[in-house]
């Protein structure tokens, strides 16, 4: 069955080239050129991914990931200006879980969305009874079936990168988890230099979901250079 991907452009001519590359990987695309009309289209239709611009003429990128995220769960893709790094630092804050900047190579683009729905299938897909489902220490539980988490018996409210970046680690307790390797588990693609910023802003938000202090925290931990850790 063929995924759906939300397309949101106020730029017609890069919105209907990312339609074309889309389509010829046989997806079904649902493009739109404001976020008012895509919010709309995610409540009558189910969306599997969403690619969302930055700049739209009625209500931004950042306020329509956020919206998206208050009810649902599905890979965002943002798309921002070449040399924006508040941009892509704000819209990983907000639930994004991966940014491309323009202009870019629609081949590029492609690979990520392919990436980002590999990743969330498979954290969301039953798994074989031999791994392991739940984790449970310290008052952290994660149970991968449900892609829910609770700390202390309170739920938290996560994207699925951060749920992705919180099982890997805590499936290595007592190991460090270089940025390099966290990436190519989590986001299954390519790791560049920029990929470093990109696993940061999303510890950085994880942490403080889980209320845990950077500079002394009780769960993960920052080995400067290396990576990062849990410890058993």
């Amino acid at each position: 069955m063929a995924a759906n991907i939300l397309v949101v452009d106020d730029e017609q001519s890069i919105a209907d080239l990312i339609e074309v590359y889309l389509k010829n990987e046989n997806y079904d695309v649902y493009k739109f050129y404001n976020g008012w009309d895509a919010l709309q289209c995610i409540e009558n239709q189910n969306i599997d991914l969403a690619i969302l611009d930055v700049m739209l003429p009625d209500i931004d990128g950042f306020s329509v990931c956020q919206k998206i995220r208050e009810r649902h769960n599905f890979p965002i893709i943002m798309l921002t200006a070449k040399d924006e790094e508040i941009d892509k630092i704000t819209g990983l804050t907000l639930g994004a879980d991966d940014y491309v900047t323009k202009p870019f190579q629609p081949l590029e683009l492609v690979a990520r969305v392919k990436a980002q729905l590999r990743r969330f299938t498979r954290y969301n897909s039953p798994e074989p009874l031999r791994e392991e489902k739940v984790i449970a220490f310290a008052g952290l539980v994660l149970n991968k079936d449900t892609h829910e988490c609770t700390l202390n018996e309170k739920p938290l409210s996560l994207t699925p990168t951060e749920f992705s970046i919180l099982w890997v680690l805590a499936s290595n307790r007592g190991r460090v988890v270089s940025s390099e390797e966290l990436f190519r588990e989590v986001w299954g693609d390519k790791y560049y230099t920029n990929s470093n910023n990109t696993v940061m802003v999303h510890i950085r938000h994880l942490r403080e979901k889980m209320g845990d202090n950077a500079e002394h925290p009780k769960y993960i931990k920052t080995v400067w250079g290396v990576g990062y850790k849990i410890e058993k």
